[in-house]
Order: structure tokens, then C-alpha cells, then sequence
């Protein structure tokens, strides 16, 4: 589907659901949506910046973002306001729902950094991923969302996230 129209580049809110709670929930703008991969953009979401001490993120900065109905993450090309690319943020989910406007997402706590050089991968929050109970709770979800990190830190040393943004 196009994301296009006479009336100006269609919008969904994407709302970024966590232990059950809407932990964000932001306008973007649809790019494209071919019935298995949704890719909207956006400007940075959070309030002020956010140091994570590898990258900031900031006001200004730009989210092109990749989610999947079939696939246990999403891929956040992010660029600076002058459009350099800072890297992709990977956020492990559930895979996307989009319906009446809305792109839903359930995360996960496991998320992947990759720099714009694709000399820095890092795995982030698996601290936070144990401490979840998602294992107790939900195993099948829990050995998922496991396969996805790998998947895509296997991705990100090797051939590259590019392979899926193709």
C-alpha cells in the first residue's frame, strides 16, 4: 500500500505497549505497509535527550522505523537532524498489529544498538528481559523473543541490518 495521497502523507499513532501499560504512543507518518512489513517515520518521540552514553538521542533527530506482523522485533534507522546516520535501534516485541490506525506493538525489554559504522553492537537490557518473569509466564514468547536477539546481533555482524530493510 502506498502511504501517499493527495491529501498529504497518511498518519498512524504507534503506541509502544510494555507489561501491559501504553509506555509511549507517537503520531508518525506511514511510509509503507505491504501487508507483512509496516515502515512509518517519525521525529524523536521522547522528552529532551536521552543519553545512553553510545548515542543521543535528541529533539531533531528522525525514526524511520521498520516493524514486522511475522517477526519478534522492529529496526529504527536513526538519523540527526542534518540527516547523518547515528545507527538502528532493534526493539524485541511481539509482532506488530496495525488496525484502525493504530500500530501496536508489545515490547519486550530485549533491544539491540547497532552504530552507523556497524563497529559497535550491543546487546541491551537482558537484565531487565530476567527480571521480567516473561519466562515463567510465557516460555514460547520468552525462547521467541531469545531467537530474535540473536537473529538480529547475528544480522548486524554479519551481512548487516540493511539485508532487512531492503
Amino acid at each position: 500500500m502506498s502511504a501517499n495521497s493527495a491529501d498529504g502523507p497518511a498518519t498512524v499513532e504507534v503506541v509502544l505497549v510494555k507489561a501491559g501499560r501504553t509506555k509511549i504512543s507517537y503520531p508518525a507518518e506511514l511510509l509503507a505497509d505491504d501487508g507483512t512489513r509496516v515502515s512509518v517515520r517519525a521525529p524523536w518521540a521522547g522528552e529532551g535527550v536521552r543519553d545512553f552514553g553510545f548515542v543521543r538521542f535528541e529533539p531533531g533527530d528522525v525514526f524511520t522505523e521498520h516493524y514486522w506482523r511475522d517477526r519478534w522485533y522492529s529496526v529504527k534507522e536513526v538519523r540527526a537532524a542534518g540527516g547523518a546516520l547515528k545507527g538502528h535501534y532493534c526493539d524485541v516485541t511481539r509482532p506488530a498489529e496495525l488496525s484502525g490506525g493504530r500500530l501496536v506493538v508489545e515490547d519486550l525489554d530485549l533491544d539491540l544498538w547497532v552504530s552507523a559504522d556497524g563497529t559497535d553492537v550491543r546487546r541491551l537490557d537482558e537484565d531487565e528481559f530476567a527480571e521480567s518473569g516473561l519466562s515463567a509466564r510465557d516460555p514460547g514468547a520468552a525462547a521467541a523473543a531469545v531467537a530474535a536477539l540473536d537473529e538480529l546481533d547475528a544480522l548486524a555482524r554479519g551481512a548487516g541490518l540493511g539485508t532487512l530493510l531492503a
